[in-house]
């Protein structure tokens, strides 16, 4: 499946915003997870959902912040970002494994996915 992020854009600290990662076709039994990469730093995990949605899990960096969730009738997964900080600043990508729980085992490891697809930036400044 191919996956294509959306949704970034420019916020204020404290802001919100919602991402949107969103599949070329059947979407049910992948894990998805969300990475970011900042300038000169290497990709990190962000979050990741299993396939029905029922596992979700979060970096220690964005935990309490931001949440994730999916609807597979509309083969996207959401990532709900609030209380928005400067080093949120990223391009976020989205990504999968056509594995139900891959995060359980794995956590959220960019090893355990496929390639990126189109990313989407988000800009956290005052």
């Amino acid at each position: 499946v191919q996956l294509q992020a959306s949704g970034g854009g420019l916020a204020q600290p404290g802001g919100s915003l919602r991402l949107f990662c969103i599949g070329s076709g059947f979407m049910d039994y992948f894990s998805i997870a969300w990475f970011r990469q900042a300038p000169g730093k290497e990709p990190e995990g962000v979050s990741c959902i299993s396939s029905n949605g029922d596992r979700t899990y979060y970096a220690d960096s964005v935990r309490g912040r931001f949440t994730v969730s999916r609807d597979n009738d509309k083969n996207t997964v959401y990532l709900d970002m609030n209380n928005l900080k400067i080093g949120d600043t990223a391009v976020y990508y989205c990504a999968a494994r056509d594995q139900p729980d891959v995060c359980e085992v794995f956590g959220i490891s960019r090893g355990s996915f496929g390639s990126f697809g189109q990313g989407t930036q988000v800009t956290v400044s005052s």
